[in-house]
């Protein structure tokens, strides 16, 4: 079968333009499904009132933590089982950050007058434990009930940035963590 010369102009077009065609639609009509974050992003701000005391009294400003994420738990001293539960997961998913996990530290905003239990903090070395000297840093973690319900994420800039749900996932949580090491160029 001998094809016109018509023919052979169309079939010449198609194999050229098709691919143009399918590339165009692709791009701008085709959309894959995106990644979702499990945490909930925050209006990025700077936490403000940042000077405080560790828990050996020591001045601590936590200025001193910019260029490294920070998982923040804000509660009071005396840890009830949720609150384990939460220094628990934030020391867990640190290390399950592999070689990233030196670019995490993990801060426990204590807000009353009280002393964390001795056994619970050998249970997580490397947890800092701080008060503010001003009551409203506290007041800078959103939450629907209780601060103390999530667990949030302070970017390299001393940005608070992130808040994780109440009852969270800890694969997920550790997912979202993941990814925003592996995406940043900073901390």
């Amino acid at each position: 079968m001998q094809l016109s010369s018509r023919s052979k102009f169309l079939l010449m077009l198609g194999v050229f333009a098709v691919p143009v065609i399918a590339a165009y639609l692709a791009y701008f009509g085709w959309r894959p499904a995106g990644h979702a974050n499990y945490g909930d992003l925050l209006k990025v701000t700077p936490l403000q009132h940042t000077a405080g005391k560790t828990l050996d009294g020591a001045s601590f400003d936590l200025d001193a933590l910019r260029g490294k994420w920070v998982m923040v738990h804000v509660g009071a001293a005396s840890c009830d089982a949720a609150c384990a539960q939460q220094l628990y997961l934030m020391r867990q998913t640190r290390i399950a950050q592999g070689k990233d996990q030196s670019r995490i530290e993990r801060l426990w905003v204590l807000t009353d007058t009280g002393s964390p239990d001795p056994a619970l903090l050998r249970e997580h070395p490397g947890l800092r434990v701080w008060r503010a000297d001003d009551v409203a840093f506290a007041g800078q973690f959103p939450a629907a009930h209780s601060p103390a319900a999530h667990i949030y994420l302070v970017d390299p800039l001393g940005n608070l940035m992130l808040r994780f749900p109440a009852e969270v996932d800890p694969k997920r949580m550790m997912k979202d963590l993941k990814l925003l090491l592996k995406a940043s160029q900073i901390g």
